[in-house]
């Protein structure tokens, strides 16, 4: 199979692509869902589910077909599409994962590309406490204030660093990007952009410790809808309602403890 199968006639060139990483709290999973729902986007394609955790399940609001690990999300109509990942990558595959997620968007025609992910809060400085949300920019994107994020630029988000003043990995190229406690694969991925980019890129990152964070969700999903500029208009966010039931799971059934 190859790494993406449409679904239906869509293109990406010319739109803005959000991609969220699996990392602490699921919170960019959540902010994708918001995304999802709120602007009533399709399912319009599927990724090769081989390098990550196998999942399936039914799809919201009892929709036909199946939820799949890695899918594609978006409208005709609208300037921005999405990549909602259910399942982390194994963690054999992490490098061929990047390797073909960072090809698919090089030779996807878009105009820039949004990385979400969470960041463990009680990992940071006095100074970060501040602020929610951080950014990365990898060294080698196209300045952000000449592309479609420029917006991003006048919000007052500061760009990240690391608490953690180590090298974690041998490989230099790792090193290029600070350290992300509870980041999952951001700081692969933002470390694996190589030198020919000429896409604009950016990762946000939401400070988030393990619990309820759907108010964290909406936080990050705001603030990249700021960072979209005119691009979207979000006047009122909704929730999926497969939350009401899956995000913490059913109610107990209070006759089994008399």
């Amino acid at each position: 199979m190859a790494f993406y199968r449409p679904l239906t006639t869509y293109k990406l060139s010319g739109k803005v692509l959000i991609v969220p990483i699996v990392s602490v709290a699921n919170v960019a999973q959540l902010a994708a869902d918001l995304f999802i729902a709120s602007l009533k986007l399709d399912r319009v394609g599927v990724f090769d589910p081989k390098y990550v955790v196998p999942v399936v399940g039914g799809r919201e609001d009892g929709a036909a077909g199946v939820t799949t690990p890695i899918e594609l999300f978006g409208k005709d109509r609208s300037n921005i599409a999405i990549i909602q990942q259910r399942s982390p990558v194994l963690k054999s595959f992490k490098q061929d994962f990047t390797n073909d997620l960072l090809e698919f968007i090089r030779n996807s025609g878009v105009s820039a590309v949004i990385f979400m992910g969470g960041v463990d809060m009680s990992d940071r400085t006095d100074a970060q406490m501040l602020t929610s949300t951080t950014y990365i920019c990898p060294s080698v994107s196209p300045p952000l204030a000449e592309g479609a994020l420029a917006p991003l630029t006048h919000l007052p988000v500061p760009p990240y660093f690391s608490p953690v003043p180590q090298v974690l990995h041998a490989e230099s190229n790792l090193s290029r990007v600070p350290f992300i406690p509870g980041g999952g694969l951001s700081r692969r991925i933002l470390s694996s952009v190589p030198d020919s980019w000429q896409i604009p890129t950016v990762c946000l990152l939401q400070y988030v410790m393990e619990g309820d964070n759907r108010s964290d969700a909406q936080m990050l999903a705001m603030m990249v809808a700021k960072a979209l500029g005119s691009k979207v208009s979000i006047p009122n966010w909704i929730q999926p309602t497969s939350w009401g039931h899956g995000l913490f799971g059913t109610p107990h059934d209070q006759t089994l403890f008399g």
